[in-house]
């Protein structure tokens, strides 16, 4: 009697902790309501498929949802503007790729209206005909280990400098410009509050890899950036912490804080420490690749300005290297004076 009570006793045990393992395996599984795979929202994932739609939809589902995290599975998702909302977590996984449509599927947003005087460059001054973009958002966050690729991207639209009239700033526009779908950054904050950009890696990333102005409490960290003009420049930012970054840009800024009148008036950038971060001007791609191959004149520089009618304020920039000879640069250009090179 005792040995059956024995052999009952274990038999019990054992079905419940099988019962018990089956539940995790189930919630491992099964992610919370919070938790948005772009491929339910009919994301394919083959490079072929237009997929921004589908990832939009999944971000305002989260967003309708109070927030969550937007999952991007290993794929390649090419796509158009992808449209940031507060609370949301864009987790591009490993394996995954947001590719950027080529320039005739018309698939970047339209330029918004930019008002003033134009005394930087239309890049800075549009924000909308981006891959990835945010504007008066809080609590953004981009991260994983998989990969944007500018794709079809733009690095120097002039059709932009002559909307915004920087071409002439010191005289109005005589010509109105309709709005155009030309796009040009990868990632393109402006506004935005309590961002964190950790981990992902983008190659050819147009205009700027990553584009951040008017800013707060800006987080970059462990970004690999490989790129064919600048790689991020922090405009008109405060709080920033940049660190464990590698930025290849052969052909232009590598890190760039700037301090523009792209929100319509002079703006301090303050409260910045960049540290730990690698520089290089080497050919584009052979970051990625490891073999650093080196560009004639290549520039991969750390630089403060050249816009900067703002100024700067509590800056701290440490140990950080350079595979170019001459990285550290300051310049500054005050509103109004005349342009020097970028």
């Amino acid at each position: 009697m005792n040995l059956m009570k024995t052999k009952t006793a274990f038999v019990l045990k054992m079905t419940a902790l099988t019962l018990c393992l089956c539940g995790i395996g189930n919630a491992a599984e099964s992610p919370d309501k919070n938790y948005f795979n772009v491929r339910s929202f009919g994301a394919a994932g083959d490079g072929q498929q237009l997929d921004s739609p589908a990832i939009n939809q999944a971000i305002d589902a989260a967003a309708a949802a109070g927030g969550g995290t937007v999952y991007l599975p290993a794929g390649t998702y090419l796509s158009g503007s992808i449209h940031l909302q507060s609370n949301i977590h864009l987790l591009i996984d490993a394996g995954a790729t947001i590719l950027g449509a080529p320039q005739n599927l018309n698939a970047y947003d339209e330029t918004e209206p930019f008002p003033g005087i134009a005394y930087q460059d239309g890049g800075h001054c549009y924000f909308h005909n981006s891959l990835v973009w945010g504007e008066n958002l809080t609590n953004v966050f981009i991260s994983g280990h998989g990969l944007i690729n500018g794709g079809g991207l733009e690095r120097n639209p002039k059709i932009l400098d002559e909307m915004c009239g920087y071409e002439h700033f010191s005289t109005p526009n005589a010509k109105t410009y309709p709005p155009v779908r030309i796009g040009n950054k990868s990632i393109a904050l402006k506004l935005c509050r309590n961002v964190l950009i950790r981990d992902i890696t983008i190659f050819h990333g147009g205009h700027f890899a990553i584009l951040v102005t008017g800013c707060d409490n800006l987080t970059i960290d462990n970004v690999t950036l490989d790129t064919n003009r600048d790689g991020m420049d922090l405009d008109c930012c405060r709080n920033t912490v940049v660190s464990n970054c590698r930025v290849n840009s052969p052909i232009d800024d590598g890190i760039c804080p700037k301090s523009t009148c792209a929100l319509g008036e002079p703006r301090v950038t303050e409260n910045l420490t960049i540290v730990n971060c690698q520089v290089s001007g080497c050919v584009e791609g052979t970051l990625l690749d490891g073999t650093m191959k080196p560009a004639r004149g290549g520039v991969g520089r750390i630089k403060f300005g050249t816009e900067a009618s703002g100024g700067f304020r509590n800056c701290t920039v440490a140990n950080c290297t350079s595979a170019v000879a001459a990285v550290w640069r300051w310049k500054k250009w005050t509103a109004g004076s005349s342009k020097t090179s970028r």
